[in-house]
């Protein structure tokens, strides 16, 4: 289950294969000789932090998506030895064009909505915090991490980001409006987001020389161009709570409709 909406689709499902499958592939991984292995944690692990938050701070998981990774995270350090090395990586929420493109992260909504509207939707007041990282960044970091020397990764915990991209979500609505230039509204709709946290990303800068490439404003503009030319489609694939419906709710009228494992 790849962000926290999906993950309350089904709880225990999301505990099954975001926990207890990840510790699994993790154990028989070292069991069958891998050498490295690297988890993607999230920084939702933080949920609602007051202060800047770095690896060492006490953790605040408010979903299940969340406490997967924690409950992953704990279970996977312990794995680590000279023979396997185990990094932890916790990105920040993800943003940017891909060929497998989410419109539910909160970058490539916005775009989306003023693409389609010339609206940008803010969830609550827009005071909520997070913290952000270019798609092509995170693919960054892990190959940083393959390729560092083990003395430096094994048994790590490194959020994944960059300090100048921690931003409240109503600054952001505004960053992205502004860098597509072109006229915006700004829409308040729902309730508060509980998750607000800022994260502090020094020590995979000074430990790893990691530093993030692309900015909100590079990838705002990236995707409305796209989406102009038609190279990016709004398709309920690129919406992971709707897409993810879809498939349990076919399923569901598969079986309805089968006899003895075949389709009448």
């Amino acid at each position: 289950m790849s962000n926290d909406p999906a993950g309350e689709l089904d709880p225990a499902k999301t505990y099954d294969i975001n926990y207890l499958g990840r510790i699994r592939v993790a154990r028989l991984s070292k069991e069958y000789g891998v050498r490295r292995y690297i988890f993607a944690s999230t920084c939702s692990v933080y949920g609602f932090q007051e202060k800047i938050v770095d690896e060492n701070s006490d953790l605040n998981p408010l979903t299940t998506y969340a406490k997967s990774a924690v409950l992953a995270e704990r279970d996977l350090l312990p794995l680590a030895c000279d023979d396997f090395v185990v990094t932890i990586l916790r990105f920040a929420t993800a943003y940017g064009f891909s060929y497998r493109m989410r419109f539910d992260l909160v970058v490539n909504a916005m775009v989306l909505s003023l693409y389609k509207k010339g609206v940008i939707r803010v969830s609550g007041d827009g005071t909520q915090k997070r913290p952000l990282v270019h798609v092509k960044d995170i693919a960054r970091a892990i190959i940083q991490v393959i390729n560092a020397d083990e003395s430096k990764v094994n048994g790590e915990i490194f959020n994944v980001g960059s300090n100048d991209q921690n931003f409240r979500i109503i600054d952001l609505a505004h960053k992205i409006g502004d860098a597509i230039g072109v006229d915006y509204e700004i829409q308040f709709y729902g309730d508060p987001d509980r998750r607000s946290y800022m994260v502090n990303f020094t020590k995979i800068k000074k430990t790893l020389g990691y530093s993030t490439q692309y900015t909100v404003e590079m990838a705002a503009r990236n995707i409305y161009r796209a989406l102009q030319e038609g190279i990016l489609k709004d398709t309920i694939k690129t919406i992971t709570v709707k897409w993810y419906k879809y498939l349990l709710e076919t399923y569901q009228f598969i079986k309805d409709i089968e006899l003895n494992n075949r389709i009448l």
